[in-house]
């Protein structure tokens, strides 16, 4: 593999435009029909028959009304379209109503007998949350995403949303929207239009989505057309900022809320998020305890018609904390309220009972485990008993029929998967609960939180102190924490080609590589590598192709990348547009993008351009000014003149 050396600085938006119409124009004058990526995972024929589908994360899907709810002391009322999710003007002057809109049923996950929500299509559902002139920016999600593939000269049919409702459980989404049954009629009408296969972009719990679907699409298809199916349909799965073994801020919203910066009390919030079947879906969990097998045959025994069971192997018990930085909640209970209070299976939970005195606070600890399986629900239950509900989820999601998703995911046979996630932001991994005095859903309080950060743990409490425990090589996106993000490396193969570049423009000197690194199946791998300049954010790369025929497995780590806003980062659409061209581009050398000594322009800062073909069939971009201005802009000197071919220009990427 040739090192990423040289790799282009990010794009202003007109330098995005001026590269796309570049990249677009070349690839529509360029017939393939040799396979790309010299043989693996490749695409063979013309890129314009690709499509994209995005599956966005949790609560990026607008939800619209579909009642007539009448709310007394508000000019506002809810009618059949209305925005629930979200509309912060009827979230702030009709709460009750917005609230009886947004609630379900915490057991069979039924509507508010007076409001019913269901999810918006297509893809003005996904791009902005809450559309407005003030509130459009702040709730962006996708907007950015989509507006980049406009400006490439996608077709509009070719960029597909799969919106879904984020309040329900998966087998839910099936049970109530065929959401599975729809999602692979999407494939298969964009294969049947377009002529080619998908790319698969998702965020968050889209992730998760995806994973149930794949594991859904088993039941659904013959065993021998499976992998066939997937091969004809898929061409590249794009994991971003995926929850691979949960998320410990799961927890922090079933106890005490999480407002997403939304007006709203945690508590409001808090009771909202208790009533939904996705709210078990991103629990934290062990990377060590599996599916059918014999553990865990006590955990709900005897309580719902599936016959899964499960396994935790020796290392959960003899490391600490599940393998994750520290134990995800520690909590302190009021009182002893006997021994039933407390499942006997654990003995951890036992043993937190042997220093318990009648009648004075004690704390105990739950690991990653122990939330997933029930023990911290079933341990605080006489305390608040609402957690009854998150006990009845956590029972379905063990006998779901398809999939128990609190279960490591094992790489899914598809050609390419590329795993991207934001690293080295300081994120929360484990909380301290009290009581609160007051009543539910406000009757707990946050009293610590333990966060990672570059490789350390501290402790809010005590000024950003060192706390003891396991953290990582690196730390988390500030939402989703590093263990979690990075299981995708042991999708890797035994041998890895590792390469460190700096996101911005450079000449290649700070560029690093490490070939063919030793990588066992089961473990993180980390990279042999200085960081030379620290107020310098680099992408580490870990490629494969080797370890399975035809197949490629790279992650992608992007220093300072946030959770919420990659998807909008245009440091990630240009390594993505980049490994397009590589694939699509018929016989290339490298199985990965690769660098040259070529770099594009500086940034276009102020520019106009022209397209023209030449006889040969090259397409001849010319740069010239001053036609166009951009606010911020203070001379015409700060544009570049560019005279240059295209063909020229990007094959230094093959």
């Amino acid at each position: 593999m040739v090192s990423k050396h040289n790799r282009p600085p990010p794009f202003s938006p007109l330098c995005q435009l001026v590269f796309s119409f570049l990249l677009v124009e070349t690839l529509l004058h360029t017939s393939f029909v040799n396979g790309g990526g010299g043989g693996g995972g490749g695409f063979s024929g013309d890129y314009s028959k690709l499509s994209g589908i995005i599956i966005p994360g949790y609560a990026s899907t607008q939800l619209r009304a579909w009642s007539i709810l009448d709310c007394p002391y508000s000019p506002f009322d809810f009618n059949p379209l209305d925005s629930v999710w979200l509309d912060t003007t009827k979230l702030l002057s009709a709460v009750n109503c917005w609230l009886k809109c947004m609630v379900l049923d915490p057991y069979n996950q039924t509507d508010h007998p007076e409001c019913k929500s269901r999810p918006d299509s297509g893809l003005s559902a996904i791009t902005e949350i809450d559309p407005g002139y003030i509130t459009g920016p702040l709730s962006s999600v996708w907007k950015e995403w989509v507006k980049w593939c406009i400006e490439f000269g996608i077709e509009a049919n070719a960029i597909l949303a799969a919106p879904y409702d984020w309040r329900l459980s998966a087998s839910m989404l099936e049970e109530r929207d065929l959401y599975f049954h729809k999602l692979k009629l999407t494939f298969e009408t964009s294969l049947r239009l377009r002529g080619g296969p998908s790319l698969v972009f998702a965020h968050s719990l889209g992730n998760n989505v995806f994973r149930y679907f794949l594991e859904w699409l088993k039941l659904e298809i013959a065993p021998k057309k499976y992998v066939q199916w997937l091969d004809d349909h898929i061409h590249a799965y794009f994991a971003v900022g995926a929850p691979l073994l949960g998320s410990s801020g799961t927890v922090k919203a079933a106890l005490s809320g999480e407002t997403f910066g939304l007006p709203v009390a945690e508590g409001t919030v808090r009771l909202l998020f208790n009533t939904y079947g996705s709210a078990v879906w991103m629990m934290p969990f062990s990377k060590y305890c599996r599916t059918d097998n014999v553990y865990w045959k006590h955990f709900f025994e005897g309580k719902g018609t599936g016959n899964h069971k499960y396994h935790c192997d020796d290392m959960e018990f003899r490391l600490n904390y599940s393998g994750w930085p520290t134990n995800i909640v520690n909590i302190e209970v009021p009182s002893m309220r006997g021994i039933d209070a407390y499942p006997s299976i654990s003995e951890v939970a036992q043993s937190n009972l042997s220093g318990m005195e009648c009648g004075l606070p004690t704390q105990l600890s739950f690991s990653a485990r122990e939330v997933a399986d029930g023990t911290l629900f079933r341990a605080i239950k006489d305390y608040d008993p609402v957690t009854e509900k998150l006990l009845y989820q956590l029972q379905k999601l063990y006998h779901d029929p398809v999939l128990n998703p609190l279960t490591p995911w094992d790489r899914p046979p598809l050609k390419n998967i590329f795993c991207i996630y934001g690293i080295d932001s300081k994120t929360e991994v484990g909380y301290y609960f009290a009581p609160s005095g007051k009543p539910y859903p406000d009757n707990w309080i946050i009293t610590d939180v333990i966060y990672e950060n570059e490789g350390a743990l501290f402790s809010r409490q005590v000024s950003g102190n060192l706390v003891s425990g396991n953290p990582g090589v690196a730390s988390g996106d500030e939402t989703v924490p590093y263990h979690s993000l990075s299981w995708c490396k042991t999708w890797l193969g035994p041998n890895v080609n590792i390469t460190r570049a700096p996101q911005s423009e450079h000449d290649g000197s700070d560029v690093q590589v490490n070939l063919n690194v030793e990588h066992r199946h089961d473990a993180d791998i980390v990279p042999n590598m200085a960081r030379r300049d620290p107020r310098v954010k680099y992408i580490t790369y870990y490629e494969d192709s080797e370890s399975l025929p035809e197949r490629r497995t790279a992650i992608w780590e992007i220093d300072r990348a946030s959770h919420r806003n990659i998807v909008r980062s245009p440091v990630l659409m240009r390594e993505l547009w980049l490994q397009m061209w590589h694939d699509i581009h018929g016989g290339t050398k490298s199985k990965f993008v690769t660098k040259g000594n070529s770099r594009i322009c500086k940034l276009f800062k102020v520019a106009h351009f022209t397209m023209n073909k030449a006889i040969s069939g090259e397409i001849v971009l010319t740069i010239v000014w001053p036609f166009r201005y951009v606010f911020g802009d203070v001379h015409l000197g700060q544009s570049c003149r560019l005279k240059n071919s295209s063909a020229d220009l990007l094959l230094h990427y093959l």
